[in-house]
């Protein structure tokens, strides 16, 4: 399973009553570019009034995505896991992660607990905050 990001261009009302065009940002889990096509249609068109543009889509890389907090806001996180090779260097291998939290700090705490288990030294090396507004799984 890979997931991809999709940028989608649509029309929505605004606080003070206007229309605007925005770009939205979808995170979904798929075989494939037609697939994930598909599925944003399906999912994007019975939330909105007019028509809509997918702008794009992107492979996206996540090892893990840790969604079961609460939250509003979607953080990447790059995770080095450290070792030691055969010749005695350390070496770091990358993974991204992608917690749901309402702050940075909450972030942090979600993406460690989850790593405290593994018996792998790791560094979080960067969390940030995304664009994603949504992540979309199959059921």
């Amino acid at each position: 399973m890979e997931y991809f990001l999709c940028k989608v261009k649509l029309s929505r009302v605004q606080d003070n009553g206007k229309d605007k065009m925005v770009t939205e940002q979808y995170l979904f889990d798929a075989m494939s570019f037609t697939e994930t096509e598909a599925r944003v249609t399906e999912h994007v068109a019975p939330s909105i009034d007019g028509d809509f543009i997918i702008t794009s889509i992107s492979r996206y890389k996540i090892s893990e995505l840790l969604l079961d907090a609460p939250g509003d806001r979607y953080y990447r996180a790059k995770v080095d896991f450290i070792y030691i090779d055969d010749k005695g260097e350390e070496k770091r291998t990358p993974e991204h992660m992608l917690a749901i939290a309402y702050t940075l700090g909450e972030a942090k705490k979600i993406v460690d607990d989850a790593l405290e288990s593994s018996n792998l030294d790791y560094e979080v090396v960067k969390i940030e905050e995304t664009p994603i507004l949504e992540v979309v799984l199959k059921e």
